[in-house]
């Protein structure tokens, strides 16, 4: 008789900060719109949000994983439930960002329905557009929906895990990560050791970037990607944590701190700046983890709030883009209209985004992952039993 699989306990603290960093994000492009530029963001360390999120996947990642190789899991399963977990929205952030396009307020008389489509089916594979299939202009290698090079980042973490990492003992993944550690202290303070940083510009003292091919964009997205996503990762296999009272209550508003934070400097003389996301990224995003996964949440009232927050998170952060695609474009064109109309638009814009997201959550992406888990866990039980009757 098979035994009954026991799920594992989940960290609902550490979901509940997925979401609070995903509005963070939401209010932080709102708010974009309004700013001169990166370093007179109005949230000024907003972006740092995507080093939290792979901080937090790698923990889970090991924490949900971990211990499962070689009782069953092959590295195909593994892929096909990452697939299952990460891809519907894709699907649904792709989607939604072609028809805001199309019927939005971007100007579309240069791009033929048959590029659009081309563009959109590459970003339903995570594919990045070059130059010439910019469609928006923005330089951006996911022209229909932008946060999407997180994602295709978030696949290559996944895929380090499961082909190499996995299998480092502790000490080896420790100086992984003392290495990656390096290679974000080099483009935080602009050494530039490699010589990749050249095409920055003004955006020097900052780990902002990783959106587009360029090298520059490329060699900052995997600095981004390694130090977070490997260093949750050893957070959790070294069983660091850190016990307060109100665990939520306190590792958020540490996290709105660190991303509300102005920024250090400007400019050249800007390289307090670069010391302030190093010390956030490489120590104080480790701290939160240990916060959160340090004591269980108080009170029935936080443990909903936390699970809402966790799952809304991720639909929230792919599909709210499209949304602020056009409210910069209708801003643009609109610069001269009282405060009080920016103002509602943009609390418009938010609470749409965060419908959307409730919305698509419960309608399309739960649904939909359940059905495919379904499906796969079937077709597994289905080759046990041949397996077993071959044996």
């Amino acid at each position: 008789m098979q035994k009954a699989v026991v799920a594992k306990p989940r960290f609902e603290i550490l979901d509940g900060l997925r979401g609070v960093a995903a509005l963070i994000v939401v209010v932080f492009h709102v708010f974009e719109i309004h700013s001169g530029g990166p370093s007179l963001q109005i949230i000024n360390h907003g972006y740092l949000a995507v080093d939290f999120f792979f901080a937090l996947s790698g923990f889970v990642l090991g924490y949900a994983y971990d211990d499962r190789w070689g009782r069953g899991l092959t590295t195909m399963g593994f892929i096909l439930r990452r697939l299952i977990r990460l891809q519907p929205m894709v699907f649904m952030g792709a989607t939604l960002g072609m028809l805001t396009f199309y019927f939005g307020l971007a100007d579309i008389s240069n791009t033929t329905v048959g590029t659009l489509l081309l563009v959109w089916l590459m970003s339903c594979f995570l594919i990045p557009v070059t130059e010439h299939l910019d469609v928006r202009g923005w330089g951006e290698g996911y022209a229909l929906d932008g946060p999407m090079w997180t994602l295709a980042f978030e696949y290559i973490a996944n895929l380090l895990y499961a082909l190499f990492i996995r299998r480092f003992p502790v000490w080896l993944l420790a100086c992984f990560v003392v290495a990656a550690a390096m290679l974000s202290v080099d483009v935080a303070l602009n050494v530039d050791v490699f010589g990749l940083l050249s095409e920055r510009k003004n955006e020097i003292y900052t780990m902002i970037g990783g959106w587009s091919l360029a090298p520059t964009q490329l060699y900052v997205g995997f600095v981004r990607l390694l130090y977070p996503f490997f260093a949750g990762l050893l957070v959790y296999r070294l069983g660091l944590r850190i016990k307060v009272r109100q665990p939520f209550l306190w590792s958020a508003l540490l996290l709105a701190i660190v991303l509300f934070m102005p920024r250090v400097g400007l400019g050249a003389d800007g390289w307090g700046n670069g010391l302030y996301e190093a010390f956030c990224v490489l120590a104080i995003f480790p701290v939160i983890l240990m916060i959160g996964a340090g004591t269980i949440v108080y009170g029935a009232i936080q443990e909903r709030l936390c699970r809402f927050l966790g799952r809304l998170s991720y639909p929230l952060y792919i599909t709210h883009y499209p949304l602020i695609y056009i409210l910069f474009e209708w801003t643009y064109e609109h610069r001269d209209f009282p405060l009080s109309v920016h103002i509602f638009n943009g609390v418009a814009v938010v609470l749409a985004s965060v419908g959307i997201a409730y919305a698509i959550e419960r309608l399309y992406d739960t649904p939909v992952r359940s059905r495919l888990s379904g499906l796969l866990r079937r077709n597994s039980s289905e080759r046990d039993k041949v397996a077993d009757k071959k044996s």
